[in-house]
């Protein structure tokens, strides 16, 4: 026995020694995690009694991605989306013994399915929130993309509708869930590199394509109608149905609440307050007629209390700030600067003004954070715990918030103050600004639309 409990502690240090190396973390930092993360293995269930039924809305290229992991939690039982081919393909990756996934255009009736426990949501930003509401409402657990929501006032409707019916919900902000983005925010928390006092959100550029058509047929299989929801009634352009919706103001934030949405949460989660206290921005480069909606570039200045301030801005390849190139070419990542020095960290890289700032160990009285490094298992570990997980309802509420004030003070051209206990703007501007806070939906998808 003491043999084996040496063999057993001689791997975990092994372990301990190639997974610092393979991401660069320090290793007192990973030895913690590790340690904890034995006492809490979560292995996915091999009896058919202990799966719960899965359902994806929405089968595109994210949701399809977001299913095939919640699928080795649960079982692919039904699937639903307004564009036939979409679905069908995903139904047929699913299908077992010849017997294939149920499939819905309508996603409420989805939600009267009794074999259904869990919701996937995988839509385009604009039925985010009917989706989620209607689930929390049928008592189904739901992992949902991000952002969050279309406005803030669907946010409130969103955090109301999961804790009234106590579901679970995750918020597709899988960094969260990442490892160099969670030391980051402890080291931050802890004073590592002083008191912060600058946050700087880098995110790559959107598209600024167009003008295009004025309208196109509806291809066969689409329900285009349905594919609109609350938004404005238009005619179907291939640009607006695709992957592409995020570069519509109708539909989506453009680079303000895609990459935006990710790493407005890591601020907010490092910062350590509920949301900032005033904003401005601008786009610097906008729309071309006719074409995508949304700016392609912008900057924005976020303050909160403490003195602290967060610029977001989209940046290229010339840009002078260093870091590593995403694919596109284009610096993505975040950057703490306090008055002892500075952190860096994407989803590639973590780094430090000096190598102390990580290779001294956290105190154990030293603020730490919700571990998770699994987004997808730490849902299903709370599923079976019915304790909140570490992207829960409020959390990509209030973050989501922070994508939506950039957007509001972009389009009014002016300075905000805002008010994150109360969710409303104060001061100069503020009921104009409030009046912002929700958009008109379209009937019948407003939120009767969902019971």
């Amino acid at each position: 026995m003491p043999n084996a409990f040496q063999i057993s502690r001689r791997s975990f240090i092994k372990r301990c020694h190639l997974t610092a190396a393979a991401t660069g973390l320090p290793l007192w930092f990973v030895e913690r995690d590790l340690a904890r993360a034995a006492e809490s293995v979560t292995v996915p269930s091999t009896s058919p009694n202990n799966r719960p039924g899965l359902a994806l809305i929405g089968c595109g290229g994210q949701g399809s991605g977001d299913l095939a992991g919640a699928a080795k939690f649960g079982n692919v039982v039904a699937l639903c989306d307004v564009k036939e081919n979409s679905m069908n393909n995903v139904a047929r990756r699913y299908t077992l013994d010849g017997k294939a996934p149920a499939t819905f255009t309508d996603f409420r009736k989805i939600l009267d399915r009794k074999d259904v426990d869990i919701i996937v949501n995988g839509t385009p930003d604009h039925w985010h929130s009917l989706i989620n509401i209607g689930a929390a409402r049928a008592k189904k657990d739901v992992y949902g993309e991000k952002p969050l929501t279309l406005t803030i006032d669907e946010g409130k409707h969103v955090v109301r509708a999961v804790r009234d019916n106590k579901i679970v919900f995750q918020t597709g902000t899988q960094q969260r869930s990442d490892r160099r983005f969670r030391l980051a925010c402890e080291l931050v928390r802890n004073q590592r590199i002083g008191k912060l006092q600058t946050v700087e959100v880098f995110v790559p550029a959107g598209l600024r394509e167009g003008p295009f058509a004025s309208e196109q047929t509806v291809p066969a299989g689409l329900n285009w109608d349905l594919w609109l929801g609350q938004a404005p009634k238009v005619g179907y352009l291939k640009e607006r149905a695709d992957n592409t919706f995020r570069w519509w103001w109708d539909y989506a934030g453009g680079p303000v609440t895609d990459w935006g949405a990710h790493h407005n949460d890591i601020a907010r989660w490092a910062i350590g307050q509920d949301g900032p206290i005033g904003v401005e921005a601008k786009a610097t480069v906008g729309p071309i007629a006719g074409g995508f909606t949304t700016c392609k570039e912008f900057e924005a200045t976020l303050l909160y209390a403490n003195d602290i301030r967060q610029i977001v801005k989209t940046t290229t390849a010339d840009s002078p700030f260093g870091g590593i190139l995403d694919p596109k070419g284009q610096r993505n990542g975040i950057r703490f600067t306090g008055t002892d020095g500075w952190i860096w960290v994407n989803r590639g890289d973590i780094s430090a003004n000096k190598d102390e700032v990580f290779m001294t160990p956290l105190p154990a009285s030293a603020i730490r954070l919700e571990e998770s490094n699994h987004h997808m298992a730490n849902f299903f570990d709370c599923v079976r715990s019915r304790k909140d997980p570490v992207a829960h309802a409020e959390q990509g509420h209030r973050s989501a918030i922070v994508g939506h004030l950039i957007i509001i003070a972009m389009h009014l051209g002016r300075k905000l103050q805002w008010d994150p206990a109360k969710e409303v703007f104060t001061g100069d501007g503020a009921k104009e600004a409030n009046t912002h806070l929700a958009r008109e939906m379209r009937k019948p998808y407003d939120y009767s639309f969902v019971g």
